[in-house]
């Protein structure tokens, strides 16, 4: 019970002073909720009330499920736009066929969450790295931003995901700005900012709500051309059995997968960070994604499109009070006020208030330091960053992150082809071996003697780097060498093809009558020497706990106690 439904972990301990911070969490989170989830759906494509209806089952199930004390589910903004960029390159013809395809993309995100949670799978979201989340989100945001200059300048443009079609769209149009809703706009984008920086406490999103419905109404702005949102139906979102259809399934699938993960990531990242500012440790990453897979499947069954944890609403809930997942039931009641009587008073809500509301909470996702910091010290990891933000910006934002994850990958697999190899000699009156670059005149440096490291576990794909980097320092020496050792710490792991190269060349400098240890092999790697064969070509007697008493022996042979080479010697097969 407690595994599947982990509210029972804090409703066993509920106290009477929880419910009134739940309760004012709740509220707050509510009051945020409602016009965000409107803005939301208008970024995905949907009309405004599809963001409220995302805004009830969602929550609860996610009460219920989640293992988060603090996460706000629902609509946002990431998610949002990718949706609209899913179904905007699908032929869809119809506003009505439109929102069925949403509905059903939300069942099959929800369906591919489960699916991984169940199977424990949310190990898959560390390839996501964080070069490539930074990459795609500031060009997700960039793509946010400009699709809502079309609600910011009162003008129809051309829905797109692409940056370049989107300009080209904006600057045709530009000329028809309709300077009542550019002015509404940027007002309110200002009051956002304005009461943000001077006290955040204020909810700026709810001031602007008000004060764009008031001028609309007052003023008459109507009649000037001012788009509003118009009616929005009453009453709670009906229980209606999404689309099945395997040919839509087909063509949904990959952008099904790509929101199933972006916003289980969302969510873990988020969840981390606020458990990291409390000081608590509760999320469970797979139940995370049963809970996420459960609510977007029974969401989508009440014309809910794809939901996930939101960054802004969740810090509000922390800050608020919040103590459980119980403060979600009064963001709920809230929506479920709204929908049932307070619908009429958004008729007159103009389109470009809520594009403010969208503009201002995107941009924060755009991350400045990081691109900053990566450029400096990290040029590699920069790239994989610009080019994912590139691919998102110009090509699409499926294929931003699909082909970041693919740069990603090869950049891992380039380092650990290529890993740090070092020459070590003994730091000058100690018993420590470091690297000769590192500790320049304080190392005492041995014609006769190589001591290398290799900063890796040896595998087929760096075994040619290994070998290759090793016989350079061998031929270096000449012929005054006459002993090698592996301080082999950092190998944790020796596969077959790797096994072979190093007994070939053991025997290779057997033949040139140099010697050959190795030392500081944790257990799992002793085993490999001891099953592949190696040691036979070694010898047990060259194999050593420390690089000091290889060193020793190569001196002596005769000075190296027992004990020692019993220490090394020693299997561990647990």
């Amino acid at each position: 019970m407690r595994k599947f439904f982990p509210f029972v972990d804090w409703v066993s301990d509920y106290k009477k002073g929880d419910l009134l911070n739940d309760m004012v969490a709740g509220v707050t989170v509510g009051v945020i909720l409602i016009p965000q989830g409107m803005a939301y759906a208008m970024v995905a494509g949907l009309p405004p009330v599809y963001g409220l209806y995302a805004s009830v089952f969602p929550l609860l199930v996610y009460m219920f499920m989640g293992t988060s004390r603090q996460l706000a589910v629902g609509p946002v903004a990431m998610d949002s736009l990718l949706v609209a960029a899913g179904l905007g390159a699908l032929a869809i013809t119809g506003i009505e066929n439109y929102i069925a395809m949403a509905i059903f993309l939300a069942f099959m995100v929800g369906v591919i969450q489960l699916f991984l949670g169940l199977l424990r799978m949310g190990f898959l979201v560390n390839f996501l790295s964080r070069p490539v989340i930074s990459g795609f989100t500031s060009g997700a945001a960039c793509i946010i931003i400009f699709s809502q200059l079309k609600h910011l300048l009162g003008v129809d443009i051309a829905r797109s995901s692409k940056m370049h079609e989107l300009t080209y769209n904006i600057i045709q149009q530009v000329g028809h700005t309709n300077v009542y809703d550019f002015t509404i706009g940027i007002l309110g984008i200002l009051v956002i900012v304005l009461l943000k920086k001077w006290n955040k406490n204020i909810p700026s999103v709810l001031v602007v709500v008000v004060l764009g419905v008031l001028a609309v109404y007052v003023l008459g702005l109507q009649q000037f051309g001012v788009r509003i949102v118009g009616e929005i139906p009453k009453g709670l979102p009906s229980f209606l059995i999404p689309d099945f259809d395997v040919k839509k399934g087909i063509a949904l699938w990959p952008m099904a997968l790509t929101l199933a993960l972006v916003g289980y990531l969302e969510t873990i990242s988020i969840g981390k960070s606020l458990e990291e500012k409390s000081k608590e440790d509760r999320i469970d990453a797979n139940q995370e994604l049963v809970a996420l897979g459960t609510s977007n499947i029974v969401g989508s069954f009440f014309q809910a499109y794809p939901v996930t944890a939101s960054f802004s609403r969740s810090a509000i809930s922390g800050g608020a009070g919040g103590k459980t997942n119980g403060f979600a039931l009064f963001s709920v009641i809230l929506v479920v006020l709204t929908l049932l009587f307070l619908t009429p008073l958004f008729y007159y809500l103009p389109n470009a208030a809520l594009a403010s509301i969208i503009m201002v909470s995107v941009f924060g996702l755009i991350d400045f330091d990081y691109p900053k910091t990566l450029l400096k010290y990290r040029k590699d990891e920069y790239v994989v960053l610009m080019l994912t933000f590139l691919i998102t910006l110009f090509i699409g934002i499926k294929e931003g992150v699909l082909i970041g994850v693919l740069f990603s990958l090869l950049l891992m697999v380039y380092r650990i082809s290529k890993p740090h190899f070092a020459v070590l000699g003994r730091v000058r009156g100690t018993e420590y071996y470091k690297n000769i670059n590192r500790f320049g005149e304080d190392i005492e440096i041995r014609d006769d003697l190589l001591i290398v490291r290799f900063d890796s576990q040896l595998f087929f794909g760096n075994k040619n780097y290994f070998k290759k980097n090793l016989m350079k320092e061998v031929n270096a020496k000449g012929n005054s060498l006459k002993g090698v050792i592996l301080n082999a710490e950092p190998i944790n792991y020796i596969d077959s093809t790797a096994a072979n190269m190093l007994i070939s060349v053991i025997e290779d400098l057997h033949h040139r009558n140099i010697r050959f240890y190795i030392a500081g092999a944790i257990g799992p790697t002793r085993d490999i020497i001891f099953n592949s064969g190696i040691i036979e070509v070694l010898g047990k007697e060259f194999l050593f706990v420390r690089t000091k008493e290889a060193v020793a022996c190569f001196d002596d042979p005769e000075s190296i106690q027992g004990t020692n080479r019993k220490i090394a010697h020693q299997r561990e097969m647990s």
